[in-house]
């Protein structure tokens, strides 16, 4: 592109040229005619006329010579415009040259630098360190999994054993409360539009949910990842919207496990952070939260999305113990019948910083893709 607009550049200023030393040319020679015959006739009869002609002769002599010197510098000075864009582009070529190489070059060691699911260690040591930490609430133990069954329910073995076969393993995320966000920090800074609670995507769940998103495509599952606003700009009825979402989802991404991500809701303490080290990483604690048809509602999948929540987090004691807290079970229906694996997961609560959050997805991916792949 550079080196045609240079060629466009040379012809017009060539042509500029040519047309200006042309016309100088032409007035130049008619004005010696002119006056050549004038002298001519007046030389003899008017000496005195004669040496003004002289005069003025001599004068156009300077005055052609000057006119000569202006186009030497005219045309000198296109030149050198023209060598100077020529130079100008040539840098510019070279600029642009050594910028895609150094943007190769970050792409390159982005790469390098990304850690992939394969990459994590399947087992590693984990410590909660949850800065004033809320007391666990539980009443229900399957193996190592922690339960707080809030409804009628009596919880049986065969109830809770995890004895599923995940057959169809396209994954469904998207957010009933988009807008939730968490503690503003160095690496994600932001202005809350609302109570822990924003309309930039870059800010919330739903940036949390990129990165599940990233990481189990990285493990070749088929992923669809639904950003829609549900809770703004009113927040009543996002279940009813996030349900018409899904159920357009499904008619062409058929899929049992369809995982609804939000963030903890606030709770006595704005600034409860529950966090897990595993490592050298900080990573926010997560809970599922499953509904059940006790309050009504028809819900025939709910002892499959429990059974298959347990499994999760059955391997995950396992893998990374203390990066989930215990399942809360409860008699709501949370529009978890559109799927036989169908769950919230809540990722940190409002203390928790975005990083934080964004740490887990990679380690909740890791978990997933070892019960997935069995």
């Amino acid at each position: 592109m550079f080196n045609v607009t240079i060629l466009k550049i040379k012809d017009l200023v060539n042509y500029i040229v040519i047309i200006t030393i042309a016309i100088v040319a032409i007035v130049f020679l008619f004005k010696i005619t002119s006056k050549k015959n004038l002298t001519n006739s007046l030389s003899t009869a008017v000496p005195v006329a004669f040496e003004k002609e002289t005069e003025e002769k001599e004068s156009e002599k300077t005055e052609e010579s000057s006119q000569n010197e202006y186009m030497k510098k005219i045309l000198k000075s296109q030149v050198s415009s023209i060598d100077q864009i020529e130079k100008k582009t040539e840098e510019d070529e070279v600029k642009e040259s050594n910028e895609g190489e150094v943007e190769e070059n970050n792409k390159d060691d982005g790469n390098e630098k990304q850690l992939t699911i394969q990459e994590l260690p399947a087992v590693a040591n984990t410590e909660i360190v949850t800065q004033n930490p809320i007391q666990e609430n539980f009443n229900t133990v399957y193996e190592k999994v922690k339960i707080k069954n809030g409804t009628d329910y009596q919880l049986t073995d065969e109830i809770l054993k995890p004895d599923i076969t995940i057959e169809n393993k396209n994954i469904i995320i998207f957010h009933t409360h988009t807008c939730e966000s968490y503690t503003s920090s160095d690496a994600y800074p932001y202005t809350p539009t609302g109570n822990f609670r924003t309309s930039d995507l870059n800010f919330t769940v739903a940036r949390v949910g990129n990165e599940l998103e990233k990481y189990l495509s990285q493990c070749n599952y088929n992923v669809y990842h639904d950003i829609t606003y549900h809770d703004y700009p009113a927040y009543n009825g996002s279940y009813t919207r996030s349900l018409e979402t899904v159920k357009n989802i499904l008619k062409s991404n058929p899929s049992d496990i369809i995982i609804d991500l939000h963030r903890d809701a606030i709770g006595s303490r704005s600034d409860y952070a529950p966090t897990v080290k595993i490592n050298d990483d900080y990573a926010a604690q997560i809970m599922f939260v499953i509904g059940t048809n006790n309050g009504g509602l028809e819900h025939p999948n709910w002892n499959q999305n429990l059974k298959f929540a347990i499994k999760v987090q059955e391997k995950a004691e396992e893998m990374y113990p203390g990066l989930f807290k215990p399942i809360m079970l409860t008699k709501s229906r949370y529009n978890q019948h559109t799927g036989r694996y169908a769950n919230i997961i809540e990722v940190g609560s409002t203390g928790n910083t975005l990083e934080q959050c964004i740490t887990s997805m990679k380690y909740l991916a890791k978990v997933m893709n070892e019960i997935l792949k069995e």
